[in-house]
């Protein structure tokens, strides 16, 4: 075989005259009738390769036969281009390669999708032949993004005192949030281990342990529905530090977050992160992960339309809902049918509907513009809003109206394409409720996790007031995406128990569950606490893709199946009976 003395990334004018071995797939093949030019395509880049009949016919008559995608060698001399025929497009666009010596590695069938272009194969396709794809400029870019980003990262906490610790994959179950995936033991017929959700127990035992700087890249198991930014499996920058507070673990984050984009993509952010309460980031955004990179904030106005004779209005006033909208410009744009389609989004997203009217000179019009116009002067002031701005509101319980506008929120944002591209807005949304009610168990559950601890100015609110009491919890936030979550968690067996009395745990299933960490509690802890990051989102705003099987080698789709190898798949029954196991039709 002819092995590679370059690669086809990397040849220049100042290599002219060289002689070079190059191995790659074919890219490109123009057939001149005279001449042969291929496009050889690796990893690093594409060169241009010329089969000339100066050469032989017989070099010339195997070249004819040289295809799309097959894998080849060729040992050449190194020559300019003139310049009327340099390729602006490719790095080694001053020279190219007159091929002496070809060697067909390995025939290529015909492609199911060109890999030049892949948009030639819907998505299925695309990942039924994932192998292929993985060859594509697009999955090439965002995987060489994933591997320097994981790269800084190892860097950036081994530099600032972190150990990376490895953390068992076959744990214990403790079904507390999403579900998890089961393992069943051969060895321990009818016992299961549980994937990991996340190493958080561990990284807990961790700190107890004496090792107060740990860090991990992760893979994690979360058996839930999926979408564009989830997948079963996934990776997380797993992060726990002792003997510290809220403000150490965020200045922390914050400085890996500048370093990565930095070295990653040579982005500048923000010098200092803004930071927002969550209830404040509900009432403006709608969202506790709001997208910074436009405008368009939520307005109340309960308090201006106690006298405005809307029953609508007036029925939600009186059973303590929420009134609030949002102003957007433009308002010409928006026709009676677009203003349909988003009341209908609206109706699936939860309200009952979506009120609009548009502002004129001294009086709104349109919509419910005859009940809103003797309060006119108020609400332009309310909202800022000035004539050519349309207003759309959403009236029900607050649990609906504020969500449902941040979600009409983003579709204004979109329609109207003010979403600036290419940049990157971080924030911080902290002191999320401790606690949120569930009406199937009739019971709360922990916002985040039952280890994080409470706000202490809250702690009297506990017994009487659970669902008022706020987490020592933080989110970061890029461009609408939460990148990851984290707590200060309770470092007392005392604390750690109250907090499983309030969400109804029993102190046997608490001690069947935790009784390991309970234990562990009453050795001496240090107060500690952590965050983890969704490595995989993060690698999308780097790569500035919307979904994460762009971002991913070998993905699930959102039915948590794999199109290439077709798992999940039947096993036979001797595996069965050496597990144990009988299948329920």
């Amino acid at each position: 075989m002819l092995k590679r003395t370059v690669n086809c990334g990397e040849l220049r004018k100042n290599n002219s005259s060289q002689n070079v071995i190059l191995n790659g797939w074919v890219n490109r093949r123009r057939d001149l009738g005279g001449l042969i030019f291929i496009d050889l395509r690796d990893r690093y880049g594409t060169t241009q390769i010329v089969f000339d009949p100066e050469n032989g016919i017989e070099l010339l008559s195997k070249a004819k036969k040289i295809g799309l995608e097959d894998v080849i060698a060729i040992k050449g001399i190194v020559r300019e281009r003139p310049v009327e025929a340099t390729n602006k497009d490719l790095k080694t666009a001053s020279i190219e390669i007159l091929v002496e010596e070809l060697e067909i590695l390995s025939k290529a069938t015909p492609l199911p999708f060109l890999i030049t272009d892949r948009t030639t194969a819907l998505e299925d396709l695309r990942l039924k032949y994932r192998y292929l794809e993985l060859r594509t400029k697009e999955l090439q870019k965002t995987l060489a993004i994933r591997h320097k980003a994981a790269q800084v990262v190892r860097n950036f906490y081994t530099k600032n005192s972190f150990y990376e610790i490895e953390t068992p994959v076959l744990m214990k179950s403790t079904p507390e949030g999403a579900r998890d995936y089961l393992v069943p033991s051969r060895i321990h017929k009818g016992q299961f281990y549980a994937l990991p959700q996340s190493p958080q127990t561990y990284k807990q035992l961790l700190m107890l342990g004496g090792f107060d700087r740990y860090f991990q890249i992760v893979k994690c198991f979360r058996d839930e529905d999926l979408r564009a930014d989830r997948q079963p499996e996934f990776t997380q920058i797993d992060v726990e530090m002792s003997f510290i507070d809220e403000e150490d673990i965020i200045q922390m984050t914050e400085k890996m977050l500048k370093t990565v984009f930095k070295q990653v993509i040579d982005v500048e952010l923000e010098k200092e992160f803004p930071r927002i309460d969550y209830s404040e980031a509900m009432l403006k955004y709608g969202s506790d992960k709001p997208d910074l990179r436009f405008g368009y904030e939520i307005h109340s106005i309960n308090d201006l339309i106690e006298d405005v004779d809307f029953r609508v209005f007036q029925t939600v006033l009186k059973n303590d809902g929420a009134i609030a909208g949002i102003c957007v410009p433009e308002a010409d744009k928006f026709s009676r049918k677009i203003i349909d389609q988003l009341t209908e989004k609206t109706t699936k997203w939860g309200a009952k509907g979506l009120a609009f009217t548009k502002v004129r000179e001294n009086k709104f019009e349109s919509g419910i513009a005859k009940f809103l116009n003797p309060v006119y002067e108020k609400m332009i002031t309310k909202f800022e809003a000035k004539p050519g701005d349309i207003l759309f509101f959403v009236a029900d319980k607050s649990e609906i109206t504020y969500p449902v506008l941040g979600r009409v929120r983003l579709e204004l944002g979109k329609f109207l394409d003010v979403i600036e591209k290419h940049i990157f807005k971080p924030l911080w949304v902290t002191r999320f409720p401790l606690l949120e009610w569930n009406d199937d168990e009739k019971r709360y559950l922990a916002k985040h996790h039952p280890f994080t601890s409470y706000l202490e100015e809250d702690g009297a609110l506990l017994e009487k007031e659970p669902g008022k009491v706020r987490a020592r919890a933080y989110d970061i936030v890029i461009n609408g995406y939460e990148i990851g979550g984290g707590s200060i968690r309770n470092h007392t067996s005392k604390a750690q128990s109250q907090m499983f009395d309030i969400l109804g745990i029993s102190k046997k299933e608490a001690e069947d569950k935790f009784g390991f960490l309970l234990e562990a509690l009453t050795y001496g802890t240090p107060p500690h606490g952590g965050i983890a990051l969704g490595f995989d989102r993060l690698i999308m705003i780097l790569a500035e893709v919307a979904n994460i099987r762009e971002v991913i080698a070998f993905p699930k789709t959102t039915s948590a199946s794999s199109l290439m190898d077709g798992c999940p798949t039947t096993v036979d029954n001797h595996q069965l009976e050496e597990l144990g196991l009988q299948l329920k039709k």
